[in-house]
């Protein structure tokens, strides 16, 4: 009978190697797929499978899908090791997946876990002395093989017990990916994800936005996050961000996004984007609701006859607030104004 092992599999050309070589070598494979708000592939809640869960369809192999939230959230503000470039805490995010990983194991009957980590290939989260930290803080010290660069490390308890024969294991090291890419044809892996896999903590302009977020907000929700990802975003005032809407898409989700303080723009006397204005309280926001209407005439279509846009001032699904004008008429604003508080 094979020994059972879980995989880490995100779907990307690493994990995915690692899932098929590990197959074929006889280990009774369960994948296990992290997903968070910050990812780049889709999932269940978007309308579209992940790439992770094409992958194990077409090996053949069962898949356990775990979606990182309020906790992830938490160790983002205020990671123990630091973020890498961005606002990425790789090594932290590495410990909480494996962490959850070992907790699993005794539920899935599994005896290790494998990943497709290649030694030196992220500069955060893959040198040997990240890795050890990592394997030592989940709790993990050698139940973790790493398949692709085994070679490297000391051999783990699957290899010392006979479970996985370490002369057939790998050397690959480097940020190279033609040894993997080779690799792949070798497995007849014909199609795969992007290579370096995609997470938006590791984007200069989302990062930009997270950190807006932390600093104006005290207490940060998953949907805070997931509006990072929606519009042309504007900080205002400590008080207000106004998010612009790029297309009808993003205009309906937007409205979706109020709550109970937030106020939303629409034009009336034009074609033009839905404006989020998101507010921490109700009051004193009149000169930034003006600034956002100005920003939003920007992206207006423009009025035969003249250049003023009008603008219908709407909360909790009524035209008029309190304290504020239900109609606002706005110039289009230029683009330098704009560019100094675009986040």
């Amino acid at each position: 009978m094979s020994v059972r092992a879980i995989g880490l599999l995100s779907g990307g050309l690493d994990s995915t190697i690692a899932v098929k070589f590990m197959k074929e070598m006889g280990i009774d494979v369960i994948a296990v797929n992290f997903f968070s708000p910050f990812c780049t592939c889709t999932h269940k809640s978007s309308g579209c499978k992940s790439q992770a869960v094409k992958v194990a369809e077409e090996f053949d192999i069962p898949i356990k899908t775990y979606f990182q939230g309020e906790e992830y959230l938490k160790m983002i503000q205020n990671p123990k090791f630091g973020y890498g470039s961005q606002m990425n805490p790789c090594v932290d995010c590495r410990i909480m997946m494996f962490a959850r990983t070992k907790e699993i194991m005794g539920e899935l009957d599994a005896k290790f876990i494998f990943t497709g980590e290649v030694l030196g290939q992220r500069p955060m989260s893959q040198r040997k002395d990240s890795i050890n930290k990592i394997d030592r803080e989940a709790g993990v010290k050698g139940l973790v093989l790493r398949p692709l660069s085994a070679k490297h490390f000391n051999p783990t308890i699957p290899e010392k017990e006979g479970w996985v024969d370490r002369e057939k294991l790998l050397d690959i090291s480097g940020r190279s990916r033609k040894p993997q890419m080779e690799l792949a044809n070798e497995l007849e892996i014909i199609e795969y994800q992007c290579a370096s896999g995609g997470c938006l903590l590791t984007d200069k302009f989302f990062s930009n936005r997270l950190r807006d977020l932390f600093e104006y907000k005290k207490d940060v929700t998953l949907k805070d996050a997931r509006l990072l990802k929606l519009g042309r975003q504007f900080r205002l005032s400590d008080n207000c961000k106004a998010i612009i809407g790029r297309d009808e898409s993003e205009n309906n989700s937007i409205e979706k996004y109020q709550e109970e303080n937030d106020l939303l723009l629409f034009p009336e006397n034009t074609k033009g984007p839905v404006t989020l204005l998101k507010l921490n309280n109700s009051t004193g926001n009149e000169e930034s609701i003006k600034v956002a209407a100005t920003f939003a005439a920007h992206y207006c279509k423009k009025i035969e006859g003249t250049e003023k846009v009008v603008f219908s001032l709407k909360q909790h699904n009524e035209n008029k607030c309190d304290n504020i004008p239900e109609t606002i008429e706005s110039l289009q604003a230029g683009m330098k104004e704009m560019q100094e508080k675009v986040i």
